[in-house]
């Protein structure tokens, strides 16, 4: 099972944990969980005018093992409007790269972090995966 949990940050509330967003899959090859704007799509969703999230953002995908990975999914535009960073539980921040795909441990978890390139708002994204 992977479980996330997601808390969309202005700077003026940083370390806020007020309007924190859940979601969960079961470790099934294939599963799928979405975050960004569209709500149609997206377990987690970002408010509608933060632009600097794509509609989908990051897809986190179970692949036939039962691992989990999460992509930064290229957006409408060539350059992105945000960076994309993951800590892993004992390890360094390291960037995702846009369109790129990093694989989660199985039994980790971390954080993955939506910052605004040009404003103070990030969104942030805890994950566990339940082995």
């Amino acid at each position: 099972m992977l479980e996330l949990t997601m808390a969309s940050v202005t700077g003026a509330d940083a370390g806020a944990t007020a309007g924190m967003l859940m979601a969960d899959a079961p470790s099934d090859p294939g599963a799928v969980l979405r975050v960004g704007r569209d709500r149609a799509v997206c377990r987690l969703a970002t408010p509608d005018d933060w632009l600097f999230v794509s509609r989908v953002h990051l897809e986190f995908l179970c692949g036939p093992d039962g691992t989990w990975q999460v992509t930064w999914l290229h957006g409408s535009r060539p350059e992105p409007s945000a960076e994309v960073r993951l800590t892993l539980a004992g390890a360094p921040t390291q960037p995702v790269p846009y369109g790129g795909t990093v694989k989660l441990p199985a039994g980790g978890s971390g954080e993955i972090v939506v910052l605004d390139r040009t404003g103070p708002n990030s969104v942030n994204v805890g994950f566990y995966h339940e082995a």
